[in-house]
């Protein structure tokens, strides 16, 4: 299973826009998930999300709190936001942990952990990002448990939800003169050495994703493509997209880079990325993208079915 995709909580959907209902879960029982800066907390040196309980962050202003999720109907399980927090306030709270970024411990945090704390971290991104409404610059303020926000102005009280930016991603594939058939990949210049990773882009408005790869492929790396067939998907709050993953055969071969987009993109063939190492390595060498990612799945899914 991807990671950051198995939710493992119920969302209340159709509960969480009861105050009564919503204070019920702030109960003993509920479990909290600090975020700062984009940062979630961990027990410190290990790859364990740090939850904490009611009782920690009760005298806390929890106006602010986001509800992630119901525990089979155990207890709730809310986010945080501390960014804003003042030091001699937060130090007591998160004493024996750390705030990192999820993806530091990538495919270390268990699959249903990772999933709760990427959500509450792009949740929490999203509000840090939506205080102000996009009509009339007034403030806004968090509505249904931290699922919405309004406008507070009385003549405007624009709603405001929660976004997720679709991104396309694919590997593209062909069989070449020679019999062998090769995969696409490329590269950008911020990334580690020798890493290559699979195409991706942002979908355009008016766009359906099956044009939204033929169209990235062709930008970026001049590559024509057809038969394109939808795989996977997963949830990527880095900040706020969902990877939507895509095989495509090419119809050309010549590569022709856009500069702008990527540093580099080459043929590879399964045999050649049997010789690849990780992203996180040291040296020169060609490396793979990171575990947790669509992109690698998608590589290993093309790699190992001939």
């Amino acid at each position: 299973m991807l990671h950051y995709s198995n939710m493992p909580l119920d969302r209340g959907s159709n509960f969480r826009k009861d105050p009564s209902w919503l204070k019920a879960q702030m109960s003993a029982q509920s479990k909290w998930v600090l975020v700062k800066n984009n940062q979630t907390l961990f027990i410190k040196d290990t790859p364990k999300v740090s939850y904490l309980t009611y009782q920690q962050v009760a005298h806390l202003d929890l106006t602010s709190a986001i509800f992630v999720g119901l525990n089979n109907a155990k207890y709730g399980v809310f986010a945080l936001d501390v960014s804003d927090l003042d030091e001699s306030v937060l130090s007591p709270l998160i004493e024996g942990a750390q705030f990192f970024d999820i993806r530091q411990y990538g495919p270390q945090v268990t699959i249903k952990y990772a999933s709760i704390a990427a959500l509450a971290r792009g949740l929490c991104y999203w509000h840090a990002t939506h205080r102000f409404c996009g009509r009339c610059g007034s403030k806004n303020r968090s509505v249904e448990a931290g699922h919405s926000r309004i406008c507070e102005n009385e003549n405007c009280k624009h709603p405001t939800f929660p976004r997720t930016d679709p991104a396309v991603i694919m590997v593209v594939t062909k069989v070449f003169a020679d019999g062998v058939e090769r995969c696409l990949l490329g590269r950008q210049a911020a990334w580690p050495t020798g890493m290559y990773s699979s195409l991706a882009g942002f979908v355009d408005p008016g766009e359906t994703l099956e044009q939204a790869v033929a169209r990235e492929v062709k930008e970026e790396a001049g590559i024509e493509v057809g038969n394109v067939r939808y795989v996977a998907s997963q949830p990527w709050p880095f900040p706020s997209s969902i990877m939507l993953g895509f095989f495509a055969q090419a119809t050309s071969e010549q590569i022709n880079v856009d500069k702008e987009e990527l540093d580099d993109a080459k043929w590879f063939s399964r045999e050649d990325l049997e010789q690849f190492g990780n992203w996180h390595e040291e040296g020169e060498h060609l490396k793979l993208p990171r575990t947790d990612s669509i992109s690698r799945y998608l590589i290993e899914h093309w790699r190992t079915n001939p």
